[in-house]
């Protein structure tokens, strides 16, 4: 497995991981009332700040564990980032017109900071997992 494929791995995990996390603590703080009543901010951001840490934290560790051969892309590796961003950017950009909807209808701010939130975590598995298939199965 290339240095590559291991940080597209390590990417979608940990943004699926995280958010699942903030999900749950928000879901928990709610204690039997709406949802949209949970001083979520702190916790959403947490979560990007844990997220970002984890990532790297990750990434480091899977060297150690499973050294990579080179630390350099190739080619190849360029064109399967080029690729899985490629894909990624684009239904994060179709999922955005989640939020951007929910704003235009005044919803509450937690939902379309949500919304948000959930579009870049799609946007960010669907690239790991574009980049990850590639690898495995070509282009």
């Amino acid at each position: 497995m290339t240095y590559e494929e291991k940080g597209a791995w390590v990417y979608g995990l940990v943004a699926l991981v995280v958010w699942g996390g903030y999900v749950a603590v928000v879901l928990q703080r709610t204690g039997g009332g709406p949802v949209t009543d949970v001083r979520y901010v702190p916790v959403l951001l947490w979560s990007i700040g844990v997220s970002v840490l984890l990532r790297m934290v990750v990434r480091i560790l899977v060297e150690v564990v499973r050294p990579s051969e080179t630390q350099r892309p190739d080619m190849r590796d360029r064109e399967i980032d080029r690729r899985g961003e490629y894909v990624g950017g684009f239904v994060l950009a179709v999922a955005m017109v989640l939020p951007f909807c929910l704003t235009l209808a005044e919803s509450d701010h937690f939902w379309v900071a949500n919304a948000m939130y959930l579009a870049y975590v799609l946007g960010a598995i669907v690239a790991s997992v574009v980049k990850v298939v590639v690898y495995r199965r070509g282009f």
